[in-house]
């Protein structure tokens, strides 16, 4: 999928902000474009039309950090869309992508998950959002279909965005689903704005476009957003309804790793994560049993 470029971005913002949403009046008649006009939104910034013209066609070089702040405060961007616009300057129009290396979690982020007692599901996800590791209650509580061990092999680590969008399973046990979907696409977008040369995550992207309708819709609006705290609403397979609030613990040598931890978030939900960790520990004390006797027959 091709990368969006400052212009793009500029122009999808500028529709959403009506006039008297930025303070100016309106004589009646109608208007040809759904928001702002260039002329109008050049003016609030204190730029010329000309100028913020040719920047929306990326005709203008680079703008400054002045210029982009001012668009940010008359376009009402909150501090991640701001963020997202300057990255977007400071980007080439057309980077060339590169295939980075498989992703290997920090060993401190792998410490935290380790000192999390398996009543506290946490995943670890990488920048695209693959599983990188997760406990056992983790794992449970977020894709019990798939095997625990396949974060540990870079060609079968599961995806979250790729779940998310493409696996019926997982849309199924989200009743909040298209809450989530939104975070998930401006998660993702964000991420874009930030690695424009990732070629796995453009392909990630492209995939999804093209397998989810929702996605794509979705991905049309522009909507940036980061991803730290929410709320999922899950029916699970095993333990049926709750609610877990997650949020994010970032590792400053390692930003692109996030350690995603979930929480009841009411009294019945934890009833049911002490259900779900009870019988991940069942199912750990039979494998260990198993390989016991393995051991011996042999």
């Amino acid at each position: 999928m091709e990368t969006e470029s400052l212009g793009a971005y500029l122009k999808s913002r500028r529709d959403r902000i009506t006039p008297a949403a930025a303070g100016l009046e309106t004589y009646g008649g109608a208007r040809r474009v759904p928001g702002l006009r260039r002329e109008e939104l050049a003016q609030l910034a204190g730029v010329s039309a000309g100028y913020y013209t040719r920047l929306e066609q990326g005709q203008a070089g680079t703008a400054s950090r002045q210029v982009l702040d001012a668009l940010a405060r008359v376009l009402r961007l909150d501090p991640v869309e701001t963020v997202h616009l300057h990255n977007l300057a400071v980007r080439p129009t057309a980077p060339r992508l590169v295939r980075p290396a498989p992703e290997q979690p920090h060993p401190r982020v792998l410490a935290l998950l380790r000192s999390l007692d398996e009543s506290t599901p946490a995943v670890v996800l990488g920048r695209r959002g693959d599983v990188l590791a997760w406990n056992r209650t983790g794992h449970a509580l977020v894709a019990e279909h798939v095997g625990f061990d396949a974060p540990r092999d870079p060609a079968r680590r599961p995806s979250v965005p790729r779940m998310f969008f493409l696996d019926p399973l997982v849309r199924d046990q989200h009743a909040n689903w298209a809450e989530l979907a939104r975070v998930h696409a401006a998660y993702l977008r964000l991420t874009a704005g930030r690695y424009p040369a990732d070629a796995r995550l453009a392909e990630l992207i492209g995939e999804l476009a093209m397998g989810s309708a929702d996605f794509a819709a979705l991905w049309a609006r522009g909507d940036v957003a980061d991803c730290t705290v929410g709320a999922m609403h899950l029916r699970h397979p095993t333990v049926g309804a709750l609610h877990v609030d997650y949020q994010v613990w970032l590792q400053p040598e390692s930003p692109d790793h996030r350690l995603e931890v979930y929480t009841p978030g009411d009294a019945a939900s934890a009833d049911a994560l002490r259900l779900l960790a009870a019988q991940v520990q069942r199912a750990d004390a039979w494998h260990d049993a198993g390989h016991d006797l393995d051991a011996r027959a042999g």
